[in-house]
């Protein structure tokens, strides 16, 4: 028989607080969707924070395990980005067809971590003019289809060192990663 050898106390706390920044986002973001700081939706948005990354526990992995310092940063940059391209890719659309010069770029894997490589996957498709196509786990590549690209090997180059290299960090991959 197995032996349970955490305290009540202890089993509880992890498990309506294990993703304390979820429950806050989702408080916040009902309180946000009501517009309104009143008692019922102030208690609402406390029981939402509560209950529903209760309810997802069994999906979501441990967040502590975490290189949290480093997430403002790439959150900075991948805004950044986001901004960045959004004009370049308007300037592209909006001028002669010409310009343009789509690609189709294989960006090599640094990891098998499976959250890493999604996260990376998915912030290349939030930029505009990018997207990932595809995640190759079998060759340790992710292929993205760019709107425009003169150097393949200079673009799969510079999504790693803006985005891979920060999520190993956040993720304690990177050899000297902070523990």
């Amino acid at each position: 028989m197995k032996q349970n050898t955490e305290t009540p106390r202890a089993s509880a706390s992890a498990g309506w607080f294990a993703h304390p920044v979820l429950s806050l986002l989702l408080a916040a973001s009902w309180l946000a969707l009501s517009r309104s700081v009143e008692p019922v939706h102030l208690l609402s948005a406390l029981l939402i924070g509560l209950i529903v990354p209760r309810l997802l526990k069994p999906f979501l992995a441990d967040a502590s395990g975490l290189y949290w310092p480093a997430v403002p940063r790439l959150l900075g940059v991948v805004l950044w980005d986001i901004v960045m391209s959004n004009i370049t890719v308007a300037r592209l659309v909006l001028g002669p067809v010409d310009r343009m010069h789509p690609a189709w770029i294989p960006v090599p894997l640094a990891s098998q971590h499976h959250r890493v490589n999604a996260l990376f996957a998915s912030i290349i498709t939030t930029t505009p003019g990018t997207v990932s196509v595809a995640i190759d786990e079998a060759r340790g590549v992710i292929l993205v289809h760019a709107l425009n690209c003169d150097d393949v090997a200079a673009a799969a180059l510079e999504m790693k060192n803006r985005y891979e290299v920060p999520l190993l960090r956040i993720f304690k991959l990177l050899p000297g990663s902070a523990t």
